[in-house]
């Protein structure tokens, strides 16, 4: 069982002391050996350098690399008929061919870099240990996020491997003002996570408020960024994220860019952006490789669509309950006629049927992806229609929950659909008991607790509720890129200006 600590109110538990390397290589090896008791994916190579004076090689079968070891390490040292009295660092620059290679003091630091995945070099007299630069593991290939695809754009997404997700995040930002600071969590797992930001335009206070909440973090293991992110929320107890998840480097850059922080953690393909607002949840990376005007009507469109999956199955529901007057006739009477032989009343009926879009749903991402489609295609049709024909539902209702299913698909942050998915429910038994008036006071109690939301003490409304227009270029519509001349200024304040004065696309004079 993983254990926690409630943020920032666990002591810190005073730490042993390191214990220095010893002269003698039985005494060093019997001390790692027994740390890495029952290990037995721990490798121990002696060998005898020149011949004469005794090595041990210690490093993590699978994590390191065997024949880098052998042909770059071993064979280079034992054919070496005479070895002078060197410094590790002197022999290193002459006889070891490994690169990234670092001086050890302490048996604790050996470990620490063992489990990391470095060859551990150790001679017989020698107070110094080498941790040679030849980890090497399996790991996934660069692929185009599933979740995250476009039309046009990159079709890069992070990995699991930490430096290979830095690595494409260098490639796009090539300033050594792009700072990434690296840092532990987890008492068994000792998870790397990086917190990358562009010195002089993000907020230094954000970043400094970034570092200061990791470092409370007190875990016995981190599997997933969205540890990390649970940890870090302003508000753990709100239905809606806030910070951003991502597994697109150029939405992290876009981010980072715009004077904001992202936490990159070992063996998670997604990045958390942070902070964020509102309006965050509604853009995705093709807004900016295709025309803006397109790209405007697309941001309205969903919009509308995040109104339509929250509160249609409420409207309808508070229609037929309490405000039949407001239907035309015709209509009335056709709903009516499909409702006939239909034994629940209408607030009844749409949770039955929201409970089984969301099962359907789910049932469809979890299974194999060979059959996932083939079952909500069946129960989405067959089922359906027979609800429909054995008069368990209406159809009216039916058009109304697919209506919703398909709005809920138009957000483009899976996270953001997840909390509209939820909000529906109490949304439709506010509009079963009271009416329009309880669709009101949900929509009130959503936009007050909206309202005071922070994220990383950010206000989470700051963009809608900003009276500068200058500030909604980049939110309800998306401006062209060369009316866009300054950062967000909530997040970019030290360097807001992003694009030369006076620049203006250019026009064909001939």
């Amino acid at each position: 069982m993983v254990r926690y600590r409630m943020r920032g109110s666990a002591k810190t538990e005073p730490q042993p002391e390191p214990v220095p390397l010893s002269a003698e290589l039985a005494r060093n090896e019997q001390w790692i050996r027994s740390v890495c008791s029952s290990c037995s994916d721990v490798v121990y190579r002696p060998f005898k350098i020149g011949g004469r004076t005794s090595a041990l090689l210690i490093f993590v079968d699978g994590l390191a690399d065997d024949r880098g070891i052998e042909d770059f390490v071993i064979a280079p040292l034992m054919r070496e008929d005479a070895l002078e009295a060197i410094g590790l660092q002197e022999m290193l620059r002459q006889k070891v061919e490994a690169s990234d290679a670092s001086e050890l003091e302490t048996l604790d630091e050996c470990v620490v870099r063992l489990m990391d995945g470095y060859p551990i070099l150790l001679c017989e007299g020698e107070l110094n240990a080498l941790a040679l630069g030849l980890a090497k593991w399996e790991m996934r290939a660069v692929e185009e996020p599933a979740g995250e695809s476009a039309v046009r754009g990159p079709r890069e997404g992070f990995t699991e491997t930490l430096r290979i997700n830095t690595s494409q995040i260098r490639r796009i930002i090539r300033s050594p003002k792009l700072k990434m600071d690296s840092v532990r969590i987890g008492g068994y797992t000792r998870t790397h996570v990086v917190v990358a930001y562009i010195q002089g335009v993000a907020d230094a206070a954000i970043v400094e408020e970034v570092k200061s909440r990791l470092s409370r973090i007190q875990a016995d293991g981190i599997l997933e960024s969205v540890y990390i992110e649970e940890f870090i929320e302003d508000n753990p107890y709100s239905p809606f994220p806030q910070l951003l998840d991502t597994e697109r480097p150029d939405v992290v850059c876009a981010s980072l860019l715009e004077g904001r922080v992202a936490i990159l953690t070992e063996g998670s393909p997604f990045a958390l952006v942070a902070p964020i607002t509102f309006s965050s949840l509604m853009q995705a990376a093709e807004d900016y490789y295709q025309r803006y005007i397109f790209s405007t009507f697309i941001r309205w469109l969903r919009y509308f669509f995040l109104m339509i999956s929250l509160l249609l199955p409420s409207l309808y529901v508070a229609v037929l309950t309490f405000h039949q007057e407001m239907v035309p006739s015709s209509l009335l009477f056709s709903m009516a006629s499909s409702r006939e032989d239909v034994p629940f009343p209408a607030l009844v009926e749409a949770i039955l049927m929201e409970v089984s879009f969301e099962a359907l749903r789910e049932a469809g991402l979890r299974l194999p992806k060979q059959i996932g489609s083939a079952v909500s295609i069946v129960g989405a049709l067959v089922v359906g229609e027979s609800a429909v024909q054995a008069g368990l539902v209406s159809a009216p209702m039916v058009i109304v929950v697919a209506l919703t299913g398909i709005a809920s698909c138009m957000i483009p942050r899976y996270v953001a659909s997840n909390s509209i998915r939820m909000l529906r429910f109490p949304m439709i038994f506010l509009a079963g008991t009271l009416g329009l008036l309880g669709i009101m006071m949900g929509i009130i109690a959503l936009v007050l607790h909206l309202s005071s939301l922070r994220s990383i003490g950010l206000p989470y409304m700051a963009s809608l509720a900003t009276p500068r227009v200058g500030e909604w270029k980049d939110v309800l519509i998306r401006a062209p890129w060369w009316s866009m001349t300054k950062r967000p200024r909530l997040t970019g304040t030290f360097d807001q200006r992003r694009l030369a004065p006076g620049q203006k696309p250019s026009k064909n004079r001939g």
